[in-house]
């Protein structure tokens, strides 16, 4: 297993609102990622404040998750419990209302990865030739797209395309998207915030992670590239190369 994660505050942006964590819990490999919203510091700390709880939730919690169904239900709750915690703070000063963050948690757990995810950062898995997102985007222009309004093209560049319809913080109650993706041995999984998607093609990372075996060199190439297109946003990325360990048998 090759983990690989980088975050940069990009070209014009004064701060980094992105958080981003990668640990493990007994055998299990867990990923989180959030990309604040508020201005000035609010935005800084409505995605460490999720991703902190996130941690420190998972650590005291995941090995007591034995089975699909109840390690699905953790994450569900844990984004829910977030989302109360980012919002008491947001009603706790004047200077932090109306902050907010997106939240995506990921745990390989043996062949199958765990998500809960809600806002627009994004999970893609690279397998074999094929790259695919494993999220969907809780934005008015996802929702455009769905509806066939919009082409994806055409979202990319859309001026509200940065619209939330779903984060933490804004609600009391918040309704993440929860699955499970089976993965395969060589895959390689990538966590990002909107400021390398929104910037790169999908067609450009995925031909930079299909050519490039080594992670890092990924990373700094995905990052220098996103920073090449203006870099106007917060950049975050977790790498993830998926080599799964085979049950040996005594000979």
């Amino acid at each position: 297993m090759k983990v690989v994660s980088v975050s940069d505050k990009g070209l014009v942006r004064a701060n980094n609102e992105d958080c981003l964590a990668t640990f493990t819990v007994g055998k299990d490999e867990c990923f989180v990622i959030a990309d604040g919203m508020g201005g000035h510091a609010a935005g800084e700390l409505a995605s460490s404040t999720a991703v902190e709880y996130v941690t420190q939730a998972l650590n005291d919690y995941l090995l007591e998750a034995d089975d699909e169904e109840k390690l699905k239900r953790l994450l569900s709750f844990t984004i829910e419990k977030a989302n109360v915690k980012v919002y008491l703070q947001s009603l706790g000063s004047f200077r932090y209302r109306g902050m907010g963050t997106t939240l995506t948690i990921a745990v390989l757990r043996d062949k199958t990865l765990y998500v809960s995810h809600i806002g627009d950062c994004r999970i893609y898995l690279l397998h074999g030739q094929h790259m695919d997102a494993l999220t969907n985007d809780h934005t008015l222009v996802q929702e455009m797209v769905d509806s066939g309004m919009l082409s994806r093209e055409e979202a990319r560049v859309h001026p509200k395309r940065n619209v939330l319809l779903r984060s933490l913080g804004v609600n009391e109650y918040v309704s993440p998207d929860t699955f499970t993706v089976e993965i395969t041995n060589g895959d390689v999984i990538l966590m990002c915030s909107d400021g390398l998607y929104g910037y790169v093609a999908e067609s450009t990372i995925r031909a930079v992670l299909r050519k490039h075996k080594n992670l890092d060199y990924c990373a700094q190439l995905l990052l220098d590239l996103a920073l090449g297109a203006g870099g106007e946003d917060n950049i975050s990325m977790i790498l993830v190369e998926c080599e799964l360990k085979k049950n040996k048998e005594k000979a």
